[in-house]
């Protein structure tokens, strides 16, 4: 490629993304299908997103929706109804700042969720296949509570792990070597005290390693002595 061509082939480029675009997540994309979406209803999304990003129009007309993905404006009605009842797709109401007006806008924060919850819960099960022995043998009674203690923190905080947080619990167990029981007891601790975040957990995790606690009975006699003094 001459100098010439590479300066207009520069300049070209230079235009396309000052024209504006959207960022996005390589976990859409790989989970919409699972989560019951069609193409269609992907790209339908994703041009809401471009609209509101690229185009400044937060609340696209479903004409100019059915110019954009040249389908019926029939089609685009039917496929934001279905959307929506699926809590895919829902519509804000809000004051504009500027001009005072009531005015509406697309919130597609559903999908996200949706699809960040499927990624946990794929993460969970990688997790659990990952503490499988290679080869088949009885499991025992530690392993077995091993396996289900991203299920006993959703128990606990009434829903599902977010991705961040199984990696902070995996992170406990093969980083920190924090036993099972002992995660379980730290989460106990939270629930009693009222303080159910993962900060408070690592805290009591932190603290009970610092003095040198390694089994529940040990961190029990600590917490008690802890709460006695305090008392």
């Amino acid at each position: 490629m001459n100098n010439e061509i590479w300066k207009a082939y520069s300049h070209g480029m230079a235009a396309a993304l000052q024209d504006g675009g959207i960022f996005v997540s390589a976990m859409l994309l790989r989970s919409y299908r699972q989560l019951g979406l069609t193409d269609s209803e992907a790209m339908l999304l994703l041009q809401l997103m471009a609209f509101a990003d690229a185009d400044r129009n937060e609340f696209p007309t479903l004409e100019q929706l059915s110019e954009r993905m040249q389908v019926s404006v029939k089609e685009i009605s039917f496929m934001l109804g279905k959307l929506m009842k699926e809590d895919m797709l829902s519509i804000d109401e809000y004051v504009d700042e500027t001009t005072g007006m009531h005015s509406e806008r697309y919130n597609w924060t559903g999908w996200l969720m949706q699809a960040a919850q499927l990624a946990a819960e794929q993460k969970r099960e990688l997790k659990k296949a990952e503490r499988q022995p290679l080869k088949a043998q009885a499991p025992t009674a530690a392993s077995v509570a091993g396996t289900d203690l991203f299920t006993a923190f959703e128990q606990e905080f009434g829903r599902l792990l977010s991705p961040t947080e199984c990696q902070i619990v995996a992170g406990w167990l093969d980083e920190d070597r924090y036993t099972d029981e002992i995660i379980r007891f730290a989460l106990k601790e939270a629930v009693f005290a009222g303080k159910l975040s993962f900060t408070y957990i690592d805290r009591i995790l932190l603290n009970w390693s610092r003095n040198r606690v390694t089994n529940v009975e040990e961190a029990r006699a600590h917490t008690q002595k802890f709460r006695g003094g305090r008392g």
